[in-house]
């Protein structure tokens, strides 16, 4: 898997529909002029989580946001 670089500009999805994270994050990536949104702005479902750990649901809702996103 290719990881592309990002630039200042580039809008990058957030795999969470929790209002708060998105907030913190859009805090942290500001000083790199990203535009950060979440996968509930761009109206997609949020996913089950059907993982035993945090690591298994985290990567459950990147997949999906990328499959809505069509990235």
């Amino acid at each position: 898997m290719t990881i592309p670089k990002l630039r200042r500009g580039d809008r990058l999805v957030l795999a969470t529909h929790n209002a708060g994270k998105l907030k913190e994050f859009q805090e942290l990536f500001a000083p790199f002029g990203l535009e950060l949104i979440s996968a509930g702005d761009l109206g997609l479902p949020e996913p089950e989580e059907t993982g035993t750990t945090f690591a298994e649901n985290s990567r459950t809702k990147a997949h999906a946001s990328a499959k809505g996103a069509n990235m």
